[in-house]
């Protein structure tokens, strides 16, 4: 990857705020950080609203260098987290998806044949790690418990406390850039899938486990919270669709509470209920749109539950 010369001139981080302003959580920490956006910096999400918690655990890690691994179901907005901190602290930040694709030499670096004075020649191509390490940025591994045994074990070099990592193929050895951070999220922390949600997951080795500094767990907001959120990301909308956000949110913690009973395979995730929400605006019918977000996606018995909390909810029938 190239970088711009800004990225290039980041030596140290320049500007002092604290966690309460930047944040809004009640908590003051003083957080050293960037003055200036540059290269790989997220957009700011105004509207985001950040749990205290997860927090000070992400902001740890960029303040002290640790290696923190959040965990929690989908949708509930880890990966995001992060970048939002990154956002505001004007941190670089990169996310790598260790999805079941992705090996080793993608991670490192691989021969390639390129055309050179119009001749074919082999080539090393450098991968997205070993630019990272040498660089100011935050690297987030996602769903970091479904990464392949080859990966894991790259990964597991940098969690050391040097955090350098040797090349074989290259005869090399890099040493982190002094703000380069690293972050995880995962659903299962690494007991594999009992749930039936996350095929593809794997029981991560407790020795990997062991070289992460914090863990931390991000659940499902309070119904307020929620709310408040949905909102936030709607913006200008009808009081008709406001109205429902309330009753969406009381459906959303219902089909949770019979998912943690065993009594459904399934949940809505604040990522869902959003996007209902941003349906009903497309399509004008609130029974519409839970269809076509979420409803449709469900099994038989599933939905025979569901449909039964749908009309607690709102009053009538799924038809």
């Amino acid at each position: 990857m190239k970088l711009n010369n800004d990225l290039e001139l980041l030596r140290k981080t320049d500007k002092v705020s604290y966690s309460d302003e930047l944040f809004g959580i009640k908590k003051r920490v003083k957080v050293r950080h960037f003055s200036k956006k540059t290269q790989l910096v997220p957009e700011i999400d105004k509207s985001y609203i950040f749990d205290e918690t997860t927090t000070l655990s992400i902001l740890a890690g960029f303040n002290y260098n640790k290696r923190v691994l959040i965990q929690g179901l989908h949708g509930t907005g880890k990966s995001t987290h992060i970048e939002q901190i990154a956002a505001r602290l004007n941190w670089p930040c990169l996310r790598i998806n260790l999805d079941g694709h992705i090996s080793r030499f993608d991670l490192l670096g691989k021969d390639a044949i390129t055309i050179k004075d119009q001749k074919q020649v082999t080539t090393f191509k450098q991968g997205m790690l070993p630019w990272s390490i040498e660089n100011p940025v935050a690297l987030v591994f996602d769903e970091y418990d479904a990464g392949r045994p080859d990966v894991m074990f790259v990964i597991q070099r940098l969690l050391e406390s040097d955090g350098k990592l040797t090349l074989l193929d290259q005869n090399k050895v890099i040493t982190p850039n002094p703000l380069f951070r690293i972050f995880g999220t995962c659903n299962t922390l690494g007991t594999g899938d009992m749930s039936g949600l996350y095929h593809g997951t794997q029981n991560l080795n407790q020795g990997q486990l062991d070289r992460w500094n914090i863990f931390t767990t991000l659940d499902f907001m309070n119904p307020e919270t929620e709310v408040n959120i949905i909102k936030n990301k709607l913006g200008k909308t009808t009081k008709k669709i406001k109205d429902e956000i309330n009753n969406m949110v009381k459906l959303a913690n219902l089909v949770r509470k019979s998912f943690s009973n065993n009594d459904i395979s399934t949940i809505i995730s604040p990522r869902t209920s959003i996007i209902w929400a941003q349906n009903i605006e497309i399509f004008d019918n609130t029974e519409l749109a839970f269809k076509l977000t979420f409803f449709n996606k469900c099994n038989e018995s599933d939905k025979k539950v569901i449909s039964e909390l749908y009309q607690r909810c709102f009053g009538k029938e799924l038809d």
